[in-house]
């Protein structure tokens, strides 16, 4: 017999609220859930939710210009606040318009709620104007899809659905809903908890003190020990609880890109980040190290290169929250389960409690400080502006206390170079995806979330024109995000690869004109006008060329008081170094 979901009587400690419309009941399940703002689109589908915001004074509608562009934006917000963010979108293209950020969520384990419009019940199946099978066709980039054929099941599905979102590995839920569902009366029963058959959804695995003893004997033995940790650090909010444990053991930190500002880069013991254009001496550590301690991070291959190379002197100890994750990639000596956050607690309690003494690791901290003499993140000085210098520049005139969001590609790389981040949640980035477009959307939900701290999107032109649209989202909802286009006429890391892998052939990365290619030498010929097109959606924008006038630049863009695009020419001929081949070695990392 199906178990009542809906009735007072499954919910004891439910609350029975007024007879309502189900479009209603949506939005007071958002308020429920400390929803005070939703990015959200609206079509025929979805129309009944929109007349329902609209009746209430407790959520900000925040209309994008484009659905990808809304529920980039959420994820902005979700990454910036550790809340879930939340998108809203009609059937059909409408919905798919969601996919690309449904998906990067699920790679980079970021809470989104994405709350989607579907034909009539009656038409689910037959090709109705605008149906798609969204639940369906998202289920491989979800943490869970609901498709709500019972009114009377709202109140559950979304109580479940920002649990789901928010709890272990965070990652997105859909929840779409029929037109009718949306226009049906009820009196709802809204549950005070959730709860799921299965415990393995909502439960929070904790590591043993045995086994997070065994973990600190590995480490006395240790001569070359090295901590690499990634975003679930972030996720879980234990920076500060790595930080204790990294020095109470004194052991080396190189983190991942999504786990920046885990650990202050301006630690003593911060090897910044590592991987595929990470720093030299993080990549050497690991590559060198003999006990290597993974911590909320995945041996993604941008990171392990040749995974039967990766890290081949070392014991692995592994601590992730989602067991799926161990020996998934790479196989480890020791796979722990646990909340990350609650790991570094113990480990740093039962150190001090046994009097743990570091091992001698001279040796190992005086090789890792002559690397990173050795080979620094630089960069060579041209007569031109070239795209580190723009982003150094940026992080001297910011003092570094400005969230950073990008695009995809070059500048993102450089981006994470050249701005250093002692904080979490400064640098919102699409990584695992690497979906171009990301990033002033994301910017404009970090704004709102924080409208009084400085958001920069670094990007790409190749990039910012995706999803240049938001600009109009910006000027009419007075978002002050601001965009700093590291504009080089190409499709800067593709040209890259053209040029170190393909002979230099061209295949279709050219942005202009090939004929004439818009450079610093020849700005004539730069393809599109950005300030143009910034100053027609009504926003403030400049162009600069000349090297003498880049930091006077960017401070006009970080005093303006409103979005901004700074359009800043670069040459296209830049590489991002330290470069691993993808699927090669440290062995074989590129310096020049």
């Amino acid at each position: 017999m199906k178990k009542d979901t809906t009735s007072p009587a499954a919910f004891p400690q439910a609350e029975i609220g007024r007879e309502m419309k189900g479009a209603d009941c949506v939005v007071e399940c958002l308020i429920r859930e400390g929803v005070d703002v939703i990015f959200a689109y609206p079509g025929g589908a979805s129309q009944e939710l929109h007349q329902a915001l609209a009746r209430t004074d407790k959520i900000r509608t925040i209309l994008p210009r484009h659905e990808q562009g809304g529920s980039f934006a959420a994820e902005g917000f979700a990454r910036a606040t550790g809340k879930v963010g939340v998108c809203m979108a009609t059937s059909g293209p409408g919905a798919t318009n969601l996919v690309s950020a449904i998906a990067d969520a699920y790679m980079d384990s970021i809470p989104l709620v994405a709350i989607t419009g579907q034909v009539l019940s009656k038409y689910i199946g037959k090709m109705a104007f605008q149906e798609t099978d969204f639940y369906g066709m998202t289920l491989p980039i979800v943490k869970h899809s609901y498709l709500v054929i019972d009114v009377n099941e709202l109140p559950r599905i979304f109580k479940e659905a920002f649990h789901l979102a928010r709890s272990g590995r965070p990652g997105p839920v859909v929840i779409d809903i029929p037109k009718d569902i949306q226009q049906a009366k009820f009196q709802p029963v809204f549950p005070a908890t959730v709860e799921f058959r299965s415990s393995y959804a909502t439960a929070t695995q904790h590591a043993t003190d045995d086994q997070l003893k065994q973990l600190l004997a590995l480490i006395a033995e240790a001569k070359r020990p090295v901590l690499y940790t990634g975003g679930g650090i972030i996720s879980a909010e234990a920076h500060k609880e790595l930080k204790a444990f990294a020095e109470t053991t004194n052991i080396p930190v190189a983190t991942t890109l999504m786990g920046l500002g885990g650990f202050p880069e301006s630690h003593r013991l911060s090897m910044q980040w590592f991987g595929m254009h990470g720093a030299a001496y993080g990549n050497w550590a690991v590559d060198q190290c003999d006990l290597l301690l993974c911590f909320g991070a995945r041996f993604d291959d941008r990171i392990t290169g040749d995974t039967t190379k990766f890290a081949a002197q070392a014991k692995i100890v592994h601590i992730d929250i989602d067991t799926s994750e161990h020996n998934k990639n790479k196989r480890v000596l020791l796979a722990i389960t646990s909340d990350i956050k609650h790991a570094l607690t113990r480990l740093t309690a039962l150190a001090a409690a046994q009097k743990f003494a570091p091992p001698d690791t001279k040796a190992w901290h005086a090789q890792i400080a002559t690397w990173k003499k050795e080979q620094p993140f630089r960069f060579e000085q041209s007569k031109h502006i070239v795209p580190q210098e723009a982003v150094a520049a940026l992080y001297e005139l910011t003092k570094g206390d400005a969230i950073i969001t990008t695009g995809v590609g070059q500048h993102q790389m450089w981006a994470a170079q050249f701005y250093r981040f002692d904080e979490p949640r400064r640098y919102i980035s699409s990584l695992g995806l690497g979906a171009m477009g990301f990033g002033y959307p994301a910017a404009l939900g970090a704004k709102v979330a924080f409208p009084d701290k400085q958001v920069i999107d670094i990007d790409g032109d190749g990039s910012f024109v995706m999803n240049i649209q938001e600009l109009a989202t910006a000027h009419i909802e007075k978002i002050g995000a601001k965009a700093m286009i590291l504009n080089n006429q190409h499709l800067g890391m593709v040209v890259q690869w053209e040029d170190r892998f393909y002979g230099s052939v061209r295949g279709n990365t050219i942005l202009g004109d090939e004929s004439n290619v818009g450079s610093p030498d020849n700005p004539d010929a730069l393809y599109p006008d950005f300030v143009k097109i910034a100053e027609g959606f009504g926003v403030k924008g400049r162009r600069v060329i000349k090297k003498s006038e880049l930091k006077a630049a960017i401070q006009e863009m970080l005093d303006h008081d409103g979005p901004y695009v700074l359009d800043v020419i670069v040459p296209y001929t830049e590489h991002v170094l330290p470069m691993i081949p993808a699927g090669k070695s440290v062995k074989e990392m590129l310096l020049k």
